[in-house]
Parts: C-alpha cells; sequence; structure tokens
C-alpha cells in the first residue's frame, strides 16, 4: 500500500513516556510492545523508527491485521508516518483511512460513511482493541473505516 501519514502532534505520547537512553528500551521495542497489546496476526514482524517514520516488515494473516497495526503505530504522538511496502497481506478489499476533525463522534462518522449513524459499532470494533470506548476518540486520531461487506 506504500507511506501512510499520521497528525505527528496527535495520538498516544508512548515514545515519550519511557526515557528510552535511560531505561535502555529503543524506539522499536516500545513500537513492538504495541504491536503485541493489540493482538494482531503477523509473522516475522520487524520495525525501524527512523525519525519519525516507522518503517514495518513482516506478513499480515489478514488485511484487516495490516490495517490495524498500521493505525496503532501511526496513532503514536511523535510518528508522522508509516511506510509498509516490505509487509504483506492477502488480497482483500481495503478500508478507507479517516482522520478524527474537532467535533467528531463514531456516529457522526458512520452517518457520513455509511448513512447511517446507528452503523457506529462497525467502527469502534473495526478499531479495537486500539479504541477501548466509543467515546473516547480525539482530532487527530486515525480510524479504519471497513466496508459494510466486510463487517457483515
Amino acid at each position: 500500500m506504500g507511506l501512510f501519514n499520521f497528525v505527528k502532534s496527535a495520538g498516544e505520547n508512548a515514545l515519550n513516556k519511557i526515557d528510552t537512553a535511560k531505561e535502555n528500551v529503543s524506539k522499536e521495542q516500545l513500537m513492538m510492545n504495541i504491536a503485541s497489546a493489540i493482538e494482531v496476526n503477523v509473522d516475522n514482524l520487524g520495525i525501524d523508527v527512523q525519525d519519525d517514520v516507522v518503517f514495518i516488515t513482516g506478513e499480515a494473516a489478514t488485511q484487516e491485521d495490516k490495517e490495524k497495526l498500521i493505525l496503532a503505530l501511526g496513532n503514536v504522538e511523535g510518528i508522522a508516518s508509516v511506510n509498509d511496502d516490505a509487509f504483506n497481506a492477502p488480497e482483500a478489499p481495503v478500508a478507507t483511512f479517516y482522520t478524527v476533525q474537532k467535533g467528531d463522534s463514531l456516529s457522526k462518522i458512520a452517518k457520513a460513511h455509511y448513512g447511517d449513524a446507528m452503523k457506529y459499532p462497525v467502527i469502534f470494533e473495526a478499531n479495537r482493541p486500539m479504541l477501548k470506548d466509543p467515546n473516547k476518540i480525539y482530532p487527530g486520531q486515525s480510524l479504519r473505516i471497513p466496508n459494510l461487506d466486510e463487517a457483515a
């Protein structure tokens, strides 16, 4: 798919929570911890962080796993983009990525993308476990908006 851009100043402050020099923890290890926390099915995952770009390699079991990993790594404060040129997944329809705007809610996003505000649980489930509460999204956050066929 290529290079995915994110709002560098938005997201979880994971990279700055730990003084990597003091704790002897690399940025790559912190990103690996994020990847393992979301429990996606990926073989041979490799992560390299260069400045504000995350490069990922490996093989995802599904397109959904691939997209969730990209979003989890990109929604970290200080990360401007994720490059997945060497990260593979089986061919499948690609979801839309949406950047949350001020005043958005999952129901407002669902109304815009699906024509039905009550389909917000589809978006919430597509972004779990990154999202823990459907009422807690923030401007600048990127979300995965699946095709309704995929969500059925």
